[in-house]
């Protein structure tokens, strides 16, 4: 990427988020100031449409006092969340999955050709992201078929890793050697158009909106 190519990007990928409170209080409280702030209010505004007092409310953001199951109702009427949000940085586990070399989960996908080889490396359903990531490392052999063409939901990133293969995205054609990558919307058509050295290994990963299919690339 050259210096004109660069873009500012609206997340920083080495940002540093304060981790989950292990207090009850503190989940509570971070959660009552993240959603008092979404809606653009301040404290007194709060205070105001819930009758309470400033100061109680700055010692339930700051976790200094454990609120009533009472005082947790109005808070979330006013703010316009179920009660149980307040508890999801309490409560809510972050997921990982950890998959050994050679351990990926084999898939058999739709389209599947003799030689192709999908392998499933991670899945997290229900994560707080709302955005479901599929990631797969494909393997093309001498045996392999040329791949029909795709066309599905969200985005997909492939990543060369061996041989070669032209693959077609709508009109464009590109061809791939080790170290290429391709990112594009997965709505155009698109999959390997010519397997020109082999066997070919690459990495598709692919995105889209959390509850709706997704589908290999």
């Amino acid at each position: 990427m050259t210096r004109e190519d660069k873009r500012v990007l609206s997340q920083d990928p080495h940002a540093v988020r304060e981790p989950r409170e292990n207090n009850l209080e503190m989940a509570i409280g971070h959660e009552v100031r993240t959603f008092r702030k979404k809606l653009g209010i301040t404290v007194a505004d709060l205070a105001a449409s819930t009758g309470m007092s400033i100061g109680m409310l700055s010692k339930i953001e700051t976790g200094n006092t454990s609120p009533s199951l009472t005082t947790l109702q109005t808070l979330s009427r006013a703010l316009g969340v179920p009660i149980t949000a307040f508890f999801r940085r309490f409560e809510e586990p972050r997921s990982a999955t950890f998959v050994k070399a050679g351990e990926g989960v084999s898939m058999e996908r739709r389209g599947t050709r003799a030689g192709h080889q999908y392998s499933l490396l991670g899945h997290i359903e229900n994560n707080t992201s709302g955005v479901m990531v599929e990631p797969y490392l494909i393997t093309l052999t001498k045996d392999s078929d040329v791949f029909p063409t795709f066309q599905h939901e969200g985005m997909e990133f492939l990543y060369m890793l061996e041989g070669e293969v032209v693959y077609r995205h709508g009109e464009q054609l590109y061809r791939m050697q080790p170290g290429d990558s391709l990112f594009f919307d997965a709505d155009a058509p698109h999959g390997p158009e010519e397997l020109v050295t082999l066997p070919a290994r690459y990495l598709s990963i692919i995105s889209y909106p959390q509850n709706r299919p997704g589908s290999e690339g």
